[in-house]
């Protein structure tokens, strides 16, 4: 196997971490009786759209890894992963701690480190800044969700 080939590997091996969490922290029961906006997607959306935006993520961080030598790849995983670590702690806070509001901030700050990882990918390659659009524009809808389901189900609301 090539280094290129075990790199991407790697990517790959590291998203999967990340996607673990939303296997660890599911929604059950305590989501299925929150209210939710009639726009919600069905639950068998969610695993389809995130195995996709998962691959792209991988795809992305190993093309820019893949054209910088170490001591400049630095700062863009640097980013790369602040965003990895805001997707992981989604789940755990939304679902584990069963804290929407909480959740909310931490998929805003989510959505700013994707930009921001967008804009830093960009000037390496514009590819793998391409690749993470989707991604951006599912946690802008993901936001969305959070803050109507927060919104709906707070005390005394």
């Amino acid at each position: 196997m090539s280094l290129d080939t075990m790199s991407l590997v790697v990517f790959f091996l590291i998203v999967t971490l990340v996607a673990s969490s939303g296997a660890v922290f599911k929604p059950g029961d305590w989501y299925r009786t929150l209210a939710k906006p009639a726009w919600t997607p069905p639950d068998w959306v969610f695993p389809l759209g995130w195995a996709l935006l998962y691959t792209l993520i991988a795809v992305s961080g190993w093309r820019v890894w893949e054209r910088l030598p170490l001591e400049a790849a630095v700062l863009p995983m640097v980013v790369y992963g602040l965003q990895l670590a805001l997707n992981a702690a989604w789940s755990a806070i939304f679902f584990g701690l069963k804290r929407p509001d909480w959740a909310f901030a931490d998929v805003a700050c989510l959505w700013l480190a994707i930009l921001a990882n967008i804009l830093v990918f960009h000037q390496i390659d514009p590819l793998a800044a391409w690749l993470l659009l989707p991604y951006l524009g599912w946690v802008a809808f993901a936001g969305a969700l959070n803050f109507a389901v927060w919104r709906r189900n707070r005390a005394g609301a």
